[in-house]
């Protein structure tokens, strides 16, 4: 018999969560992105709650090719482009859109022998420093492009650093303007931040991502309170032990936690090589039983130890959920001094994981 624990990807969920995004943007069309595997979803787990969307944008040229492969027939964006000429080749068979942020993918663009004009969206780096020309760069970038007879439709793109935070978007918006002035085409700004809480940076198309898997930009679970976004995975387990632990017994490596009293302590199957930080403190939050509980003890390989003070009916085989409905992701990624889109993306191959 298996482990008892699991995921699941909640197709409902996730198409919930593309209509709030939807309704943030009403004039707009959605790249729903689905980079690393979906979010640790899993590509073919995720794709029938996303496919109402008005393309789909990832990385990895191989997602892309399975995109095709399970029926999708719409835009599928790039979003860091390529990096080797016979990528092109990929791009103008199964009719990609590809990001363009340098000199190097133009003057592949430039020699490759397509069979169509392949669509781009040609980056500006407006302050993120990472990919694309600055604003002063751009339109020389622009008119080169122009000038490529492979390249069909130009779309200007940039990408938010600080949508979710207090500095803002109105930096890079000013830095976007200066460098988009006079150039038609349409435009790709909104993450999902910024689709929720910048409605001026919408324009033709904005690209949700977190927002679709029900966690937050901020990684705080109060600030998307209101806007009705559902969990799309649940990770859950069950407790394999018990033990009853005197006052001053510790529990777990190192030693690191010492009861203070008589306590009962759970074991749940699930631990770092499952993909559950191992650097979650003593408190992190889980729920056994329907009722909020925390971590004892230090993260194992393959096990974590639980308080179950509150929960004194619990016994072997209890439901233990580590994130999902009863338990944000946020909260849990809060505790551990990270973020939800790196725990949902830490989810280990040996989890079962399924969709319903």
């Amino acid at each position: 018999m298996p482990r008892p624990l699991s995921a699941t990807v909640h197709t409902a969920a996730l198409a919930s969560n593309l209509a709030i995004a939807r309704a943030h943007a009403p004039k707009s069309k959605i790249w729903a992105v689905v980079k690393a595997n979906a979010y640790g979803h899993g590509l073919a787990r995720a794709f029938p709650g996303l496919r109402a969307t008005d393309g789909f944008g990832l990385l990895d040229l191989e997602e892309a090719v399975k995109l095709r492969e399970l029926g999708w027939a719409g835009p599928i964006l790039l979003l860091e482009g390529f990096f080797r000429p016979t990528d092109v080749d990929v791009i103008d068979r199964y009719s990609l859109t590809t990001g363009v942020h340098c000199e190097e993918q133009l003057r592949m663009l430039e020699m490759a022998r397509l069979s169509k004009p392949v669509n781009i969206q040609l980056k500006m780096n407006t302050g993120m420093n990472r990919l694309g020309y600055t604003p002063e760069r751009f339109r020389a970038a622009w008119e080169r492009a122009r000038a490529v007879q492979g390249i069909g439709q130009i779309t200007l793109m940039t990408h938010f650093s600080d949508a979710d935070g207090p500095r803002g978007i109105d930096h890079q918006m000013e830095a976007f303007e200066r460098g988009a002035e006079g150039i038609s085409g349409t435009r790709s700004l909104a993450n999902s931040a910024a689709t929720l809480w910048h409605a001026r940076s919408h324009f033709d198309w904005v690209r949700p991502g977190i927002m679709l898997y029900g966690a937050s930009p901020t990684g705080k679970t109060a600030d998307v309170a209101n806007i009705g976004l559902r969990p799309a995975m649940t990770l859950a387990s069950e407790l394999i032990g018990l033990q009853n632990v005197a006052a001053g017994q510790t529990v777990g490596y190192g030693s690191s936690f010492s009861a203070t009293g008589p306590m009962r302590i759970g074991v749940v199957a699930c631990g770092y090589a499952d993909g559950y930080p191992r650097c979650a403190p003593e408190g992190t939050p889980i729920v056994v039983d329907g009722v909020l509980t925390r971590i004892v003890g230090r993260v194992s390989m393959d096990m974590i130890t639980v308080d179950l003070t509150p929960v004194p009916t619990a016994s072997i085989g209890t439901r233990v959920e580590l994130w999902g409905a009863k338990l944000s992701i946020d909260d849990v990624a809060a505790a551990c001094g990270t973020v939800g889109y790196e725990l949902m993306c830490a989810v280990a191959q040996r989890v079962p994981m399924r969709a319903e």
